[in-house]
């Protein structure tokens, strides 16, 4: 075999050695992700008509008001019973949830969506981006390979629930006085929502924003992109986010907006809301994220 024979196959080989390490890191996360889906976490009121409802690591919110209530994400297939609970536990009826809303298309997300609809009958929003993908069970969203192997697989596949209404970028969902702005934030997914809404709490009047997801997953963000307009969505999406205000920072994974230090600091604080009042930190968590897509972008600009 010639000496370039060789380096072609060594070449190859470590190309399907990267691919495995690549698709393992997948699914290791994968099974991060859906293990702390199984942790429950007891409802509570973060501030005003703004409650907490999903588990230790996928978020789920409930938006009360006078003539209907919303819930923002579904999470797992598995957590639809723990949100109808604590809906429940919290005093509410989940009959009253007239509006689902989602943040984006992906399993640990949108998976219970389809439970949730049917025991609330509420009508299902998402956003016209997203749409085909939840319609289908979050077949055929753009991702690097292993991550389309796993949704081959079934994996990353969930139950499909019925769309009722798709909205664009800056639409304003109502439910009597409860008002949601559906940010199209668009990257992780081509429809990724970042919602934002007021909370009254007391005679406080506070914005709070729900940053749909900024993680990047190694997705190209050079010819050839990881979906057309993927680089150019990103740069909307930090532009967008920067323009809102955000007094209560939220996010669709508890990791990233702090949510087991900021229950440890309510039991002590003079207003239980105090600790998730957190400009500051939803700035740092925005930057954080750039920074990241800079730096990849500028690695896979570097390539021959």
């Amino acid at each position: 075999m010639s000496r370039i024979t060789k380096r072609r196959w060594f070449k190859v080989l470590l190309g399907m050695a990267g691919t495995v390490a690549v698709g393992g890191l997948a699914l290791l996360r994968y099974g991060v992700m859906h293990s702390g889906s199984k942790v429950p976490v007891e409802p509570f009121r973060i501030a005003g008509n703004l409650y907490y409802v999903g588990a230790a690591d996928v978020t789920a919110f409930l938006l009360t008001g006078p003539e209907g209530h919303v819930v923002i994400d579904g999470g797992y297939p598995r957590n639809a019973p723990t949100i109808i609970a604590g809906i429940a536990k919290l005093g509410f009826k989940v009959t009253d949830v007239k509006v689902l809303v989602n943040s984006h298309a992906h399993l640990d997300h949108a998976g219970g969506l389809k439970a949730l609809q049917e025991a609330s009958d509420a009508k299902l929003w998402v956003s016209e981006r997203d749409a085909d993908f939840v319609a289908h069970g979050g077949a055929g969203l753009p991702s690097i390979w292993p991550v389309r192997f796993l949704e081959w697989t079934g994996l990353l596949r969930f139950p499909a629930p019925h769309i009722d209404h798709t909205f664009k970028d800056g639409d304003t969902i109502r439910v009597g006085p409860v008002e949601l702005v559906g940010n199209v934030t668009a990257g992780h997914t081509p429809g990724c929502t970042s919602w934002s809404f007021t909370v009254r709490d007391g005679d406080r009047e506070l914005r709070a924003v729900n940053i749909c997801s900024l993680t990047l997953q190694g997705a190209s963000l050079v010819e050839p992109e990881a979906y057309p307009g993927i680089r150019a969505d990103f740069e909307h999406s930090f532009r967008t986010l920067r323009s809102l205000r955000a007094d209560i920072f939220l996010a669709t994974h508890t990791e990233w907006f702090s949510l087991q230090r900021k229950l440890s600091e309510r039991a002590t604080a003079q207003n239980p809301a105090d600790p998730f009042i957190d400009p500051d930190g939803y700035i740092r968590f925005v930057d954080s994220a750039e920074k990241d897509f800079r730096e990849l972008l500028a690695k896979q600009q570097r390539r021959p």
